[in-house]
């Protein structure tokens, strides 16, 4: 039998992201207040914005790498509150470690491991995603024999780059791949582009608008998803 390649995004796909980065955003600012309670002003009186637009303006080659971004941001954010730059490294550094501390601790939809742990017995499986959720430390890599990230093959979802550089690493051709994710653009169009099969994670119900790109699929609970694939590989 044929070998199948399926590739997973992960937020809003898995689990709410919204839900998880505001969380992990107010527990690092928690700990910003304690070990430098200066900068909790350039965050309440949104200081903040003007940093992060200068930063992303200085470095545009971050644009795919959320975690290096992140830290900057805070990083200028010290500095702006008269760090030195060593410190304000430092500082930073513990700043994001605390967020992503937070940015791991996932509420998986309903069914999500279930479906991943039944599914990694008969397909390849990876994760492919624009964000900054390490599948590690998130313990999906007993499910996932690989992932990809935009900060890994500098671009971001629906640029073909990641779900190319999936298809070669695993040596499967797309034809008999299939992306999994929620987002009509970047999952959908995305892989469509390469030649792969896509399912559309439409936890929500909501009506495809009809300038978008059709998918293979369509599941609105994740459980429905072996017997989709079943189908799409018939």
């Amino acid at each position: 039998m044929t070998r199948k390649l399926l590739t997973f995004d992960l937020d809003n796909t898995l689990w709410d992201v919204d839900s998880v980065i505001i969380t992990a955003e107010n527990t690092m600012r928690t700990w910003l207040r304690e070990h430098v309670p200066e900068v909790v002003a350039l965050y309440e009186n949104k200081g903040i914005v003007e940093i992060r637009a200068q930063v992303v303006a200085d470095h545009p080659d971050l644009k795919h790498n959320l975690s290096r971004l992140r830290t900057l941001i805070v990083q200028r954010s010290i500095e702006a509150c008269g760090y030195s730059s060593t410190e304000a490294e430092r500082l930073a550094l513990g700043a994001f470690e605390v967020f992503m501390d937070g940015r791991h601790k996932v509420q998986y939809f309903d069914g999500a491991l279930e479906v991943l742990d039944h599914l990694a017995t008969r397909y390849t499986l990876a994760a492919l995603s624009n964000g900054n959720a390490d599948i590690a430390r998130l313990g999906l890599d007993r499910y996932f024999s690989f992932s990809c990230s935009a900060a890994e093959v500098g671009r971001s979802k629906p640029a073909p780059d990641m779900f190319l550089a999936a298809l070669q690493k695993s040596g499967i051709h797309a034809s008999n791949a299939a992306h999994i994710g929620d987002h009509l653009q970047d999952d959908v169009a995305g892989a469509q582009a390469v030649g792969m099969h896509t399912v559309w994670v439409n936890l929500k119900a909501i009506e495809r608008p009809a300038d978008t790109a059709a998918p293979s699929a369509e599941i609105q609970r994740l459980r429905a998803l072996p017997a989709t694939l079943d189908k799409l590989f018939s």
